[in-house]
């Protein structure tokens, strides 16, 4: 009995947040050598994939009027790179709906990219491993071969090489960001000249869980301060275990003590920063070694 092909499907790109970020020095290709681990969170942008019919030409929309629908955006240029990779079009129209905000240093756009990696593979019935997709993935972002596992993992190099680790806790999570985002790119160039702020706290968090610490906190505290001030507010709060800077930001998160402090702690924060602030209360989604 043949096949039946698959029409449809509806996806979910997680967000991530970085444990621990380790900066090791510029690399001779240009990118910084890392250590982080990465773990996803129960936010997530919705991708609904359509297979179109044969010689259709590629659609896609995104919720974010923002956000460019061209060439330049990750979701296309993950479609155009496995079309490039496999020597086949795919007649498919993509409907992004964001929910994780841009230039926040939770994996956003990397996530989607992955996402639909996978799903082209799952819809267009290629079979190509994680391997295969992970190499692919690295040569348009280093972040995105993490979002192919479903696990929270160690990655080094420039972010490409994975190691899937066991994480078993689903943590509580506050995330909180300001109304605009930081360059990832610009985070980096200042990683080696900036200066720690005078009483910000920018050293290892020992938790159950393992270490937090972020080198990328000191280059962009430096240029915005109300992410320091973030950051030590919540270090302040009793019922906060650890404090930290998402990535290369703008976004800081907060490790609770206990879930039922999440809407206490959300109520404080707006009452201090005001009602501009972007937040999200969730968890960390847990992961054995093997998935």
């Amino acid at each position: 009995m043949a096949k039946r092909k698959l029409h449809f499907l509806e996806l979910t790109a997680p967000a991530k947040v970085n444990l621990t970020l380790r900066i090791h020095g510029k690399r001779e290709d240009g990118f910084h050598g890392v250590t982080t681990r990465m773990c996803r969170l129960s936010l997530g942008d919705e991708i609904v994939m359509h297979r179109l019919e044969d010689h259709s030409p590629v659609e896609f929309t995104c919720s974010d009027p923002m956000l460019s629908t061209g060439e330049d955006n990750l979701v296309i240029r993950a479609l155009r790179a496995l079309e490039i990779h496999t020597g086949q079009a795919f007649p498919v129209r993509i409907e992004l709906s964001k929910f994780i905000p841009s230039a926040a240093g939770l994996g956003g756009g990397s996530s989607d990219a992955a996402t639909t990696l996978m799903g082209l593979n799952r819809l267009f019935d290629l079979n190509l491993d994680t391997a295969v997709l992970g190499h692919l993935a690295a040569t348009f972002g280093s972040d995105i071969p993490f979002f192919l596992h479903e696990n929270t993992c160690d990655c080094s190099g420039r972010g490409e090489q994975i190691e899937v680790v066991p994480f078993p806790w689903e943590l509580p999570i506050v995330l909180a960001k300001p109304g605009f985002g930081v360059s990832a790119g610009e985070a980096y160039q200042r990683w080696a000249s900036a200066a720690e702020i005078p009483g910000i706290f920018y050293g290892s968090q020992w938790c159950p869980w393992g270490e937090m610490i972020n080198d990328l906190e000191r280059p962009v505290f430096s240029k915005y301060l109300v992410l320091a001030r973030l950051k030590a507010w919540f270090l302040s709060q009793l019922d906060v275990q650890a404090a930290l800077m998402c990535g290369s930001g703008s976004t800081v998160m907060a490790i609770p003590r206990r879930f039922d402090c999440l809407g206490q702690i959300e109520e404080r924060l707006r009452e201090a920063f005001g009602e501009d602030l972007w937040i999200w209360t969730g968890h960390t989604l847990a992961s054995g070694a093997d998935g």
